[in-house]
């Protein structure tokens, strides 16, 4: 099976830029899309090609939007908003049934938001989910007078509160998840854009990013918490490191267990400078699972963009095959 995940930086843009072949070559069972950004009326109907589409665009105009690709039918799904709309090949989309849930009700402040789509595979063996998590801010003391944004350190601390909220919400939503779903006989697979780097070898210019939102000491401990200790933490400065980091977390960040002395395989680059000819990246789009699923697999890559001109968007595709 293999999987990819994509945050698109917005569907109509990412078609102009190369999308509609990119995906004719990817041979992926399930694709997860993130910031699709686009209304159902104003999707063109030919931009997901012969798969079959799952979609919760949420509500905020020109922002956000998840989206699951499958080249089958999908069982069942959901979205926090219960606003689903499904469609195959030559279809029209349509609204499926409310369908909202999710374990703690922290997160209804993010429903609306179009941040969190989940389905079951055909065939029963795999929960699929597409996240967008949100990108925040750095804590008020680190703002001298305006943030690199132009934000006041007030505004920024606000957004670091918001996204420290979303962050602890659906961690305990998720570990209920991923317990439910094997409980069931099923594998939890969560991909997405995480807006974080966990650790050292997760983004190349680290030093310097160690008070930067996606960096920051209460995200990396989050991280820990999630998928267990990353071992390039230990070039991080004592002070600043988690003193209790598990070595396992209820899911396993799959890349980093096939690429565990690497740094990177990077997946964002700024479209500013020379950042993406000189590999200047993050890595914050993953593929977290149960362990059952993680076992299978055996391949991971980011599907780096030949040239700057030939990106179709500010993330690369992140793709994982696996052995089911």
């Amino acid at each position: 099976m293999r999987v990819i995940t994509h945050n698109v930086n917005g569907i109509r843009a990412a078609l102009r830029r190369g999308f509609t072949s990119w995906l004719a070559q990817t041979d992926a069972d399930a694709i997860a899309l993130q910031e699709v950004r686009c209304p159902v009326e104003a999707l063109p109907l030919d931009a997901f090609g012969d798969y079959h589409v799952v979609y919760d665009p949420g509500s905020l105009p020109g922002r956000n939007g998840v989206a699951l690709l499958t080249r089958e039918p999908v069982a069942a799904s959901t979205a926090w908003s219960g606003r689903v709309y499904a469609w195959g090949p030559g279809e029209v989309p349509s609204p499926l049934p409310a369908v909202a849930t999710h374990a703690d009700d922290a997160l209804d402040a993010f429903a609306h938001e179009g941040r969190w789509i989940a389905a079951d595979l055909a065939g029963g063996g795999v929960r699929l989910a597409s996240l967008y998590l949100p990108k925040g801010g750095v804590p008020a003391h680190l703002v001298k007078t305006r943030s690199r944004e132009g934000r006041t350190p007030e505004q920024e601390q606000a957004r670091f509160d918001r996204k420290q909220g979303f962050m602890a919400a659906w961690a305990r939503d998720v570990a209920a998840l991923a317990q439910e779903s094997v409980a069931q006989g099923r594998d939890l697979l969560v991909v997405g854009d995480f807006n974080i780097a966990h650790a050292p070898a997760d983004l190349s210019n680290w030093r310097g990013n160690q008070a930067t939102d996606g960096f920051l000491p209460a995200e990396r401990i989050w991280f820990d918490d999630l998928v267990g200790a990353d071992p390039s933490s230990l070039r991080l400065p004592e002070a600043v490191r988690n003193p209790v980091a598990p070595q396992a977390g209820p899911l396993v960040d799959v890349v980093r267990a096939l690429h565990p002395d690497q740094d990177g395989p990077y997946s964002w680059w700024s479209w500013r400078g020379r950042a993406f000819t000189n590999d200047v990246g993050w890595r914050i789009d993953y593929h977290l699972a149960t362990p059952g699923l993680a076992r299978t697999a055996h391949r991971a890559w980011v599907d780096r963009a030949g040239t700057y001109e030939e990106r179709i968007s500010d993330h690369a595709p992140v793709g994982v095959d696996y052995a089911l």
